[in-house]
């Protein structure tokens, strides 16, 4: 950031408060990011319980629900929910500041300096945002789900992925999830200062190894259960 910058962003800073500032909202991205990331990859770790049996997963989902005298999901959930509703709002609130600051679209798009990742937050994020709110509708709360029993989360998420048209969705949407998290992770190791062509490469690996690893672990439930390897 130029000494200009800095000077803006500390004004705004001063004169409206921090989170008012864009500097503010960037930093409430930074750090919702890291808790939703958080969550993705603790997410896709405990869903490996699937691949050990449906004891092994309906035990992990007992232990869930059942954490701190059945409160430490509702705090999970509520700290989750502040996360996205936050990141929503930081996200909206720059990318209107940015249009009103170039009401006039560029005559020719310079996009060499950016990656088609973050090209694509914008509609990768809306399609995440969809998804969530159905995730939750089908294997939470059961409403749109085809057989759902709340004594057997196993059955659920096998007769869930059974649709090949929700798992197609499933797999749409973390093909999405891979682009927001790899331009996250980008973003942020750019944020602590590791913007130099001597970390470039390790940051390039860094963004590719995390994002894959969550990714391919959520892509690989629908693959086995359409194809019988989780049943």
């Amino acid at each position: 950031m130029s000494v200009a910058e800095h000077s803006i962003a500390g004004a705004e800073a001063r004169g409206r408060g921090f989170m008012a500032s864009s500097v503010g909202r960037k930093v409430v991205m930074a750090v919702t990011g890291v808790i939703l990331f958080g969550f993705a990859t603790v997410h896709m770790l405990g869903n490996m319980q699937a691949y050990l049996g449906s004891e092994a997963f309906n035990e992990y989902a007992k232990f869930l629900h059942h954490m701190v005298h059945g409160a430490g999901i509702w705090i999970f959930r509520a700290v989750l929910l502040t996360a996205a509703i936050l990141h929503l709002w930081a996200a909206a609130s720059l990318t209107k500041a940015n249009m009103a600051a170039r009401p006039v679209g560029y005559r020719l798009q310079q996009t060499s300096a950016s990656t088609w990742a973050s090209r694509t937050m914008r509609w990768s994020g809306v399609i995440l945002a969809v998804f969530i709110v159905y995730h939750l509708l089908h294997l939470t709360f059961g409403s749109v789900h085809p057989a759902f029993d709340p004594a057997n989360p196993h059955q659920n998420f096998v007769k869930g992925f059974q649709v090949p048209a929700v798992a197609a969705f499933y797999i749409v949407a973390q093909l999405c999830l891979g682009l927001h998290m790899w331009h996250g992770v980008w973003s942020t190791t750019q944020s602590l200062g590791l913007v130099h062509p001597r970390y470039d490469a390790l940051r390039r690996h860094i963004a590719t190894g995390l994002t894959l690893v969550v990714v391919a672990g959520n892509i690989s439930f629908p693959i086995a259960v359409l194809t019988g390897l989780i049943h």
